[in-house]
């Protein structure tokens, strides 16, 4: 059976339309520092796995999403295996508009890192927003949901750092900024797609009434080089 694209979305993106913000060496490639930790080899091979291993740095971590699982890198700790859900939304997808929409940008990057490390959606740093349009809600001067988007393949575009803050949830904003990441990214000609973390029951209730449907379980895994 052939390879699906999205069983290697960081591969896909990083030696396609966005190996501009790709490190590499030999055989493996990862998201700029600054930008993320997702990373993805060539192949799982030994070759492949060193060379993956190489691009992590001393105090950071990297983070690789695969439909198949791998072998942890030579040299490297586990912090964290899971299983996330990725979805995808292949019907059409409607433009959408909200009034307390707002566009977000490089100004906004200290506050949207803070919202991510608060709620932890998933693997974001200060440059991630440059991956592509992100989209907030301020309430009373606070930035108080966000969603956009990140790992971008010929085909398909992912909607992710969907987060609301603590002080905020209940008031369907987690939605509003979805349907704009996803609208967003439907209006380029891609197909949305995003991931959850396989116990997140509350996240793939709203992504399933927005139009997503559970293409494959896919396996995060999260390590950094041993001391």
């Amino acid at each position: 059976m052939a390879e699906h694209p999205l069983d290697r979305p960081a591969w896909q993106a990083l030696t396609s339309l966005q190996a501009v913000h790709a490190v590499a060496n030999e055989a493996a490639v990862r998201f700029h520092p600054q930008i993320g930790p997702i990373a993805a080899a060539r192949s799982h091979d030994g070759a492949g796995l060193a060379a993956l291993a190489a691009l992590a740095l001393d105090d950071g971590l990297l983070a690789t999403i695969e439909a198949r699982p791998h072998a942890l890198p030579p040299g490297t700790v586990v912090e964290k295996i899971a299983d996330l859900v990725q979805l995808t939304a292949p019907g059409p997808v409607a433009p959408y508009e909200h009034p307390l929409i707002v566009p977000l940008g490089p100004a906004d990057a200290p506050e949207m890192l803070a919202l991510a490390t608060l709620t932890e959606p998933g693997p974001f740093a200060l440059r991630t927003q440059e991956l592509g349009p992100f989209w907030g809600i301020r309430i009373d001067g606070r930035l108080a949901a966000m969603a956009g988007e990140r790992m971008r393949l010929p085909g398909f575009g992912e909607v992710s750092a969907v987060c609301v803050h603590p002080d905020f949830r209940g008031q369907g904003l987690g939605e509003i900024v979805t349907r704009r990441a996803m609208a967003r990214v439907a209006s380029a000609g891609l197909t949305p797609f995003l991931h959850a973390y396989a116990d997140n029951d509350a996240a793939l209730g709203l992504y399933r009434k927005l139009g997503f449907a559970v293409r494959h379980v896919m396996t995060v895994m999260m390590f950094r080089r041993a001391p």
